[in-house]
């Protein structure tokens, strides 16, 4: 594997409350520069958290997506505050968004979207043994809570409203973890 390409320059070209915008110079291995565009994060990390009410059950939200501009079917997912591991923040985000806190939680894996040009990273987090707890959360509106058998992930993926790559995969990743953990 060639050696990662030396960063020549960096520069913010725009930065919200969520994102910068940037351009990195890059000269590779070989000798050839480019400028690559990326979009970095401005805070801490992000969970998207599996909440499993039973062996077979997991727990939806159906909330508006201002990316799309309609509502989708999705997991509960959340920034992970300042000082916050990813474990505590998917049991505050289960909490705000679903009213429900988690005796066990799993850190299946990171998953990025489009790594070319997007730095963000989101652990995807296996949460069981749930009991209910209400905390406030940020959300405009109340979110449905749209509970769904995890062995007919099939029938879920057909749903228009079921678009989001990360949770898909993280459904495939909770049920191969749940076929092969001893509890």
């Amino acid at each position: 594997m060639p050696d990662k390409p030396k960063i020549l320059n960096r520069n913010v070209i725009a930065k919200s409350k969520l994102f910068t915008i940037e351009t990195l110079d890059l000269q590779f291995s070989n000798g050839a520069k480019r400028t690559y565009e990326r979009i970095g994060r401005t805070s801490g990390g992000a969970v998207l958290i599996i909440p499993m009410l039973d062996d077979n059950t997991v727990l939806l939200i159906r909330e508006y997506a201002g990316g799309t501009e309609r509502y989708e079917l999705a997991l509960p997912k959340g920034r992970t505050e300042t000082g916050e591991n990813s474990l505590d923040a998917a049991n505050r985000e289960l909490m705000e968004e679903i009213g429900y806190g988690a005796a066990k939680l799993d850190h299946l894996t990171s998953l990025t979207i489009a790594p070319g040009y997007l730095e963000h990273a989101t652990d995807i987090i296996l949460a069981r043994d749930l009991y209910e707890k209400k905390l406030e959360g940020d959300e405009p509106e109340a979110l449905e809570i749209v509970p769904w058998p995890l062995d007919r992930i099939s029938e879920l993926i057909q749903k228009d409203e079921f678009s989001e790559a990360r949770s898909l995969a993280a459904l495939f990743l909770a049920k191969d973890f749940l076929q092969h953990d001893i509890h």
